[in-house]
Parts: structure tokens; C-alpha cells; sequence
């Protein structure tokens, strides 16, 4: 049984899974690298253990310091999260070795889904639809020659991630050794597996992807899909569910196909099958993903069903609550990864203090944070520090709810998404629903826009804030004042002016 459970993870997404956890009544366990003491995902946990410095692969990335807190705190089983661990089968083990409940897919079907090219052959074998490419490894003179009978353009990926580390397009067959060396010295120094293949390059396509829930007695059902074609570099920036591109009959078609995924490869809990979809409604297997996703949220909102406590419950050897017929879409939902990054200077990662911080709030607003103001955001983690999800009865609401939120949505201190993400809620494009995985590159331009009240307001806050400090400072420097009128004076300072 479930009573207590160790969150390895950080960030946003372990509160998301503390809050599923305290409103199943299961204890919580934090773990937290040095730089991570006052995080607040150390806050929500009822116990957190430090497992080592900031660097990812002294803390987070150590297997053999979490199993060794899991044990000291007692605990049932481990959530991994995303990201990190989540996806590495060699940590499910140890888990499960440990006695411990693994709250993920098993072990088995994370190594057959996690190599790619084992994942397309297998897929193939049982009929699902794949893009097609070079899968054999091959010596590279021979690669190119079937690369040639292939056609160009091609996209060279490294078999044993994702995320698009170890990805390169390649437009000629000039280009393709060079393309080759780089993507594996990618691939290497990502996952330690330098094995790549190629497959075809689809132009003018959509990424669609389906969530899937499995428990251990064999059903297995899918929760509709989710958008995810505004990309950059590959990786995801805007999310929704449902998608415009589907019909009820394309979306049964891709449903039935994603969860005979999940079945071929002996799949419990919570996963994700992704596809790519062209313009004539013709499908093809990408990957899956072994674990929670970032933008699960969406899915959450449309459907009603709460995902972590279901894998929460499938870990602990329930029957799914749901039938696939149970499922039903309800509205339209929206999520912005908001990320410390500047889009104006071509998303460089941006660190320091959160010194401002105003969060939306309202009708069909959820925001799900890892920050909050003082906090210092450094450069040893993932950029993104919340998700700002809205749900509307149409998409057309959904996308005037999510602009008035990003307007409402302020941070201060550090470089934000924050006003990308409303440029592309702005854009005719985005909202005619003419999307593809080359929106960004070839139908948007990020503008640079500064409000003329702006400076003003930052002269006067600048200015009330010397003031305070020197307030204080006099404060400080008057002995003869009790305790009590001390304190008393900072409040009064600390109020805002009416």
C-alpha cells in the first residue's frame, strides 16, 4: 500500500505531485540539492532530506542518495516526476529492488520505448504507422546511399533520447557526414549512447500526441489529445487540447492506435504516444514518452480527470476508474511554458533574483509555479519555472483568457517568456488554428515592444525603494526605541502607499 511518498523531482512538478499526494492523504518526502534549501517544493513536503550540491549530477541525478533517503524517511514509493530520472530504467529498478513502489511504467517498457529505433521496429512489426528511414546501424558510406533513395530533406536523431538533443536536419547528401558527427557527439554526451538513425523530414506537419492511462489487470484507455506544434528547437512552448486538425473520426483512428501502442509494449501507468500528422490526415508513429508530461495539465482540464492521482492508484495495484467510453471532451484548454528565458535575444537563459512577482488568478485560470518573489534562479536546471494553463468553453475564449492572464502574469528580476507568449496569442495565425512544427521559424517574428510608462514606473519604484531603505537604516540607528516601536515603524514603512 501507498502511505508515503518520496517526490524526486524539483520545481513545480513536485508540488503538483505533493498537492495529488496530501488530497489522497499520503505523506510526502522532499529531496533538495544545496542551491534548491528554500525551494517550494521543500516547503509543501512534510519531510525533505538534502542530497548533495547544486549541479544536477551531485543531487538530483544520483540514484544511490535517493534510494538511501527513501529508506531513512520510510517511505512506500517514489514519484519520479519529468526530467532527470524519470525516464531511466535503471533507477525503476533500483527502486523496485529497494522493496520500494516504482509510481511508473515498468522497467521493461521504458528500455523498448526509450530506444528508438528498437520502439519504430517494433511499432512497424505490429502495423502502426511509422515515418519512413534508416533504422539498421549502419557504416556511413552505406547509410548515405540509402539515405539518397530516400530523398531529402532528412532529420538525423539519436536513438536513445529525445527532447531534440542529438537532432539535425539535413537538406543535401553534402551536409549529411557532418550532420552525422554532430548529432552523435550530441547523442553521446546527452544519454552516453552515441546511435542515431534517420528518418524522412515531414514539412508542414502537426505534432499530436495522445495520453494514455494502463493499470496492472490489463485496460488500458487513452484520454484524447493534445496540440503541441509551437516548438522551438524541438522542444514544446504551447500546448492545447483538443486539437482543430482532428475529426472524430481521425481521432478514434489515432486513439485505438495509440493505446495498441501501449499495449504492444506492456505498458502501466501514465504515458504518452506521440505522432506526427500531415496535411492529409495521415499519421505516423514518433516516440512514446515513459512518464508524466509537462503539458498533462491540458488534458486534465478538458476531460476532468486528474492524471498524478491516477498513477498514484495504478501504483498501488487499482483498477482504472474509468473506461474509455467514460471519457469525454469538455471545452478547450491552453498551456504557456513559462521559462526564464529572453525571447528577445533568441531565448538565451536568463538567472538572478525574482524581486517582483504578480500571479493571475480568475475564472478558469490554473497556474502551477516553482517560484515565488526573492527566490534566485539559477543556471543549474531547466528554464522553466511555472505553467500558466487556462480552460475555456471554446478555443476562442480559451485564447482571450490566456492573453488577459500573460497580461496579468508579472515577474520581475529575471527574463520571461512571459511576452512571447502573448505575441503568439496575438497572431492571426495562432488563432485561425494554422499551426505546424514550423510556426516559429517560418510564420512568426518575435517583436520587441516597450510600453512608454514603463521607465516611469520603474524611476518611481526605484526611488520608493532607496527611500525605504533609508528609513530603515534610521531605524536601526535609534538605540533608545523599544523592540516593539522598532517593529512597529517597519510595518508602517512596509505598506504600501495609498
Amino acid at each position: 500500500m501507498l502511505r508515503k511518498v518520496l517526490v524526486a523531482n524539483r520545481g513545480e512538478i513536485a508540488v503538483r505531485i505533493m498537492r495529488a499526494c496530501q488530497e489522497m492523504g499520503l505523506a510526502t518526502v522532499a529531496v533538495y540539492s544545496e542551491a534548491d534549501r528554500t525551494a517550494p517544493h521543500v516547503r509543501h513536503a512534510q519531510e525533505a532530506y538534502c542530497i548533495g550540491p547544486a549541479p544536477a549530477i551531485e543531487s538530483y541525478l544520483r540514484i544511490d542518495r535517493i534510494i538511501d533517503v527513501a529508506k531513512k524517511a520510510q517511505v512506500d514509493g517514489i514519484h519520479p516526476g519529468y526530467g532527470f530520472l524519470a525516464e531511466n530504467p535503471e533507477f525503476a529498478q533500483a527502486v523496485l529492488d529497494a522493496g520500494l513502489i516504482w509510481i511508473g511504467p515498468p522497467p521493461a517498457a521504458m528500455r523498448m520505448m526509450g530506444d528508438k529505433t528498437v520502439a519504430r521496429n517494433t511499432m512497424a512489426a505490429a502495423g502502426i504507422p511509422i515515418i519512413p528511414g534508416v533504422q539498421e546501424t549502419l557504416h556511413d558510406d552505406d547509410l548515405m546511399a540509402k539515405c539518397a533513395a530516400i530523398g531529402f530533406p532528412l532529420l538525423v536523431k539519436a536513438a536513445a533520447g529525445g527532447g531534440g538533443k542529438g537532432m539535425r536536419r539535413v537538406n543535401t547528401l553534402e551536409e549529411l557526414p557532418e550532420a552525422l558527427r554532430l548529432a552523435r557527439n550530441e547523442a553521446r554526451a546527452a544519454f552516453g549512447d552515441d546511435r542515431v538513425y534517420v528518418e524522412k523530414m515531414l514539412d508542414t506537419i502537426r505534432h499530436i500526441e495522445f495520453q494514455i492511462l494502463a493499470d496492472q489487470h490489463g485496460n488500458v484507455i487513452h484520454l484524447g489529445e493534445r496540440e503541441c506544434s509551437i516548438q522551438r528547437r524541438h522542444q514544446k512552448l504551447i500546448e492545447e487540447a483538443p486539437s482543430l486538425a482532428l475529426n472524430e473520426d481521425l481521432r478514434r483512428r489515432m486513439g485505438e492506435a495509440a493505446v495498441k501502442v501501449a499495449k504492444q509494449a506492456g505498458y502501466v501507468s501514465a504515458g504518452t504516444v506521440e505522432f506526427l500528422l500531415d496535411q492529409d490526415g495521415n499519421f505516423y508513429f514518433l516516440e512514446m514518452n515513459t512518464r508524466l508530461q509537462v503539458e498533462h495539465a491540458v488534458t486534465e482540464m478538458v476531460t476532468g480527470v486528474d492524471i498524478v492521482k491516477e498513477m498514484l492508484r495504478i501504483a498501488a495495484g487499482r483498477k482504472l476508474r474509468y473506461s474509455q467510453d467514460d471519457i469525454r471532451i469538455k471545452g478547450w484548454s491552453i498551456e504557456c511554458r513559462i521559462l526564464a528565458e529572453d525571447p528577445y535575444h533568441n531565448f538565451m537563459p536568463s538567472t538572478g533574483e525574482i524581486v517582483g512577482l504578480w500571479e493571475p488568478t480568475g475564472p478558469g485560470v490554473r497556474l502551477e509555479s516553482g517560484i515565488y518573489q526573492g527566490m534566485q534562479i539559477t543556471p543549474y536546471y531547466d528554464s522553466l519555472i511555472a505553467k500558466l494553463i487556462v480552460w475555456g468553453e471554446t478555443r476562442a475564449e480559451a485564447i482571450l483568457r490566456m492573453r488577459r492572464a500573460l497580461v496579468e502574469y508579472q515577474i520581475v528580476g529575471v527574463k520571461t517568456t512571459i511576452p512571447f507568449h502573448i505575441q503568439v496569442m496575438n497572431s492571426t495565425r495562432y488563432q485561425g488554428g494554422q499551426l505546424d512544427t514550423r510556426f516559429l521559424e517560418n510564420h512568426f517574428t518575435i517583436e520587441q515592444t516597450v510600453q512608454p510608462h514603463i521607465p516611469e514606473v520603474a524611476a518611481i519604484a526605484a526611488t520608493l525603494f532607496a527611500h525605504q531603505r533609508t528609513q530603515q537604516a534610521v531605524l536601526l540607528h535609534q538605540d533608545r526605541l523599544s523592540p516593539w516601536k522598532m517593529a512597529a515603524r517597519r510595518d508602517a514603512l512596509r505598506r504600501p502607499l495609498r
